[in-house]
This record gives structure tokens, sequence and C-alpha cells, in this order.
């Protein structure tokens, strides 16, 4: 058995290790999984009761987005029926911040801009991560 390491770009990592057949298990060597201030183009549509256009509102709204890298890794296992145990993480929200946004750009079903008071903006309740961290990848448990 030999173990073979080198470094791949900035931040990854690759370790070899040969035995009769041979495998890799790759990782990132640091977790870059962070909280970035992005932005978003919303649309909102309102109908009346028999759900008929009344109203398009849109603008260019400020989100939090969660980006970034988290560390994986395969290694052969005995006990798992695919002879390699992969261990996957995800940079995902860990706390949602709930926000009200308005909406300023606001039309009638025709396209024409509203300008009387009341229908000329709208509020639109929207979550946004707060804080991003790394999960195993499929665990929507917390």
């Amino acid at each position: 058995m030999a173990i073979v390491g080198r470094r791949l770009g900035q931040n990854i990592l690759v370790l070899c290790i040969v035995i009769s057949l041979g495998f890799c298990v790759s990782e990132i060597a640091d977790e870059t999984c962070e909280t970035l201030p992005s932005e978003i183009h919303l649309v909102k549509e309102e109908y009346d009761e028999l759900g008929r256009l009344q109203r398009t509102c849109n603008g260019e709204i400020a989100v939090n987005k969660c980006e970034g890298s988290c560390k994986s890794q395969v290694q052969p296992s005995v006990i798992t029926p695919t002879g390699f145990l992969k261990e996957c993480y995800c940079c995902r929200e860990s706390f949602l911040r709930e926000r009200i946004i308005t909406l300023n750009h606001c039309y009638d079903p025709d396209g024409m801009r509203l300008t009387n008071e009341g229908n000329n903006a709208m509020d639109v309740k929207l979550r946004e991560p707060a804080e991003c961290k790394c999960y195993k990848c499929g665990d929507f448990s917390r």
C-alpha cells in the first residue's frame, strides 16, 4: 500500500491510496461555506377571487445566499454494498431570516404603470439565509 498526496489548485488536495486495484480519495482542504450578498429580480403577480390578473409588481432585491464548498470524501469500506463509504457535505442555510420587502414597480394587466396609492407597491414576505454552514448532503432533519 502506498499513499501519494498532491495539491491541485488552491484548495484541492488529492490523496491516492494504491492497493491492488488502486483508488483515490479527494477532499477539499478548506471549507469555504459562507453567507454572501446577492441580488435577484423578483416578480410577483396578484389575482382577484375569480383568478383574473389584477397587477404585476417587480423589483431588484438584495438578498443573502449560501455559497462555497465543504469537505467530502470517499473511502474504501468492506461493510457497504458498493465497497466505498461516501461522506458528502453541502453548503446550506443553518438559519433563515424572514423579511418583508417592497416591490415598487407595479403594472396593470395591460402593462400600464400603476401610480395610485395602494396599488403602486406590493409587500412580499421573503425568507433568506442568515447563516450558512456545511451539512451532510440529504440531511433535512435540522
